[in-house]
């Protein structure tokens, strides 16, 4: 068995088989939750974003064409790698912890596709609420889309098998802890590979109880990718503005 030795995302993100068991996933939508979010925000004509825990950079790349001038971080070294591909005068990529402030402001800082919660230590959470408030400007807005936990847990699938690639990953869904987990198997030239995503179960409360210590103001709470109202045990994401 291949195990994580590390903390849970910096293994896991790190290797090929992540992005080739999360490669189908639905780009369009993402595309229109920006067109949507950056509309809602006001955000100026060549405005800065900082797109946090940005991933090999979808949603980075998409804010750049569309007219704004973005900062990708992310701690996986490989994602990063990646990402940088891509860049330009007006869209770069760099490794960096998102639990401290990155050292300059901008007009809005996203933190999409529930790249939040993955700490041991809950402090880290906090920390990361307050790292934003640092890098958002006098006028700017922090925004984390976050999955909505009551509705997931209500939803989930115990087990699963999905076939990308001609690999078989072998899914269990699990809540343990306050956390969501899922464990993940799989076998390459009879090796088994064994990882394990752990995201902790936080509600709209364990957040506003989160931006009420970290300082900062919940101006808006959404439950879909299309700004529709949220409601605690229908909707499928929690997408909270703040500043």
């Amino acid at each position: 068995m291949i195990a994580d030795t590390s903390t849970w995302f910096t293994s896991w993100f790190d290797t090929p088989y992540y992005h080739i068991l999360y490669k189908n996933r639905d780009d369009i939508e993402a595309h229109a939750f920006m067109d949507t979010l950056t509309n809602y925000l006001n955000i100026p004509e060549n405005g800065t974003i900082l797109d946090l825990a940005c991933g090999r950079g979808r949603h980075a790349r998409y804010l750049n064409k569309i007219g704004y001038d973005v900062t990708g971080v992310d701690l996986s070294e490989n994602s990063i790698a990646y990402a940088k591909k891509f860049e330009n005068h007006r869209l770069k990529f760099n490794v960096h912890d998102m639990c401290k402030p990155y050292g300059k402001q901008f007009d809005a800082v996203f933190n999409l596709f529930t790249s939040f919660g993955y700490f041991d230590d809950d402090a880290d959470n906090l920390n990361t609420i307050k790292a934003i408030k640092a890098t958002i400007n006098e006028f700017g807005f922090g925004v984390i889309d976050f999955m909505n936990s009551e509705y997931v847990i209500d939803n989930l699938v115990p087990e699963e098998v999905k076939v990308v690639d001609d690999i078989t990953f072998n899914l269990k869904r699990y809540v343990k802890d306050g956390h969501i987990i899922k464990d993940i198997e799989f076998t390459i030239d009879e090796r088994l590979f064994s990882f394990q995503e752990r995201v902790r179960a936080f509600t709209i409360n364990d957040f506003e109880n989160l931006f009420k210590k970290a300082d900062v103001h919940l101006l808006d709470v959404f439950g879909d990718y299309k700004l529709r109202k949220f409601r605690n045990n229908a909707s499928e994401r929690l997408v909270m503005i703040f500043k």
